[in-house]
């Protein structure tokens, strides 16, 4: 599978680490930044890499800062993307089982670099379940065609 990553200054150290996991796992890493820990803004990298997901160019996203939270906030402000910012197990799972998330947003300042990898393999391995999951994502993204694309 094609994967985008993308992180601030917070998550570097993270997001490294995680494309040498995904890599290893046989996925095509699309790596959309930052390229060092030196402070950088959060949305420079992220809207990109949600981008990448919401135009077929990459199937899933992960994207990583501090919490997380400023991270999945930024990608969802791409029509298109499902971001969830993921902490455990559980959340990781359920957010392709019943959202059908196509990012995952990290926080680095919370997880491990091995936690962020375990959670990863989780949200790369987790199908959609669909059924009556499937007519609230559809809801969602036909609301984001109602609107258009202007915000």
């Amino acid at each position: 599978m094609r994967v985008a990553v993308a992180s601030d200054h917070a998550g570097f150290a993270a997001k490294e680490s995680l494309r040498v996991h995904l890599a290893a796992l046989g996925h095509e890493v699309v790596d959309l930044g930052c390229g060092s820990a030196e402070s950088c803004d959060y949305p420079d990298f992220c809207i990109p890499a949600g981008e990448a997901v919401a135009s077929g160019r990459c199937e899933r996203g992960f994207v990583l800062g501090g919490s997380g939270n400023g991270e999945a906030i930024a990608a969802n402000k791409v029509d298109g993307v499902r971001a969830a910012v993921v902490t455990d197990d559980f959340t990781a799972e359920m957010a392709r089982r019943h959202n059908d998330a196509n990012v995952a947003s990290f926080g680095a300042r919370v997880l491990t670099e091995e936690r962020i990898r375990r959670l990863a393999t989780i949200f790369m391995d987790t199908p959609f379940d669909g059924g009556r999951h499937q007519r609230r994502v559809e809801k969602i993204a036909e609301y984001e065609r109602r609107r258009g694309s202007g915000r």
